[in-house]
């Protein structure tokens, strides 16, 4: 059994910063992709950032240049660094991976519990 566990969400003030976390535990053979989605109330989840196992990163052009997406292949965490924070960014945050449970198992997507971030102006 796989789990994702976020960890640090929070309530930070305009131009704050914040540093997400996702840990992956459980049985893992491989892990392909990461990435970190949000939700709004009322709107669609959207991908936030996302990292290949070989660390090519991907961004939503609406956090380019204030979020740092990175992992921690050897432990199987996720981080999303958070700065210049806006009132939009408000949201819950979902970790999701790509990953195998075992060498003949096929690639599965797993999704964390949720954050929330709480940006005030």
């Amino acid at each position: 059994q796989v789990q994702l566990v976020e960890s640090g969400g929070g309530l930070v003030q305009a131009g704050g910063s914040l540093r997400l976390s996702c840990a992956a535990s459980g049985t893992i053979f491989s892990i392909n992709d990461m990435a970190w989605y949000r939700q709004a109330p009322g709107k669609p989840r959207e991908l936030v950032a996302s990292v290949n196992s070989g660390g090519r990163t991907n961004y939503a052009d609406s956090v380019k240049a204030r979020f740092t997406i990175s992992r921690d292949n050897a432990k199987n965490t996720l981080y999303l660094q958070m700065s210049s924070l806006k009132p939009e960014d408000t949201a819950v945050y979902y970790c999701n991976a790509a990953l195998r449970s075992g060498r003949f198992q096929p690639t599965r997507d797993y999704w964390g519990q949720g954050t929330q971030v709480t940006i005030s102006s």
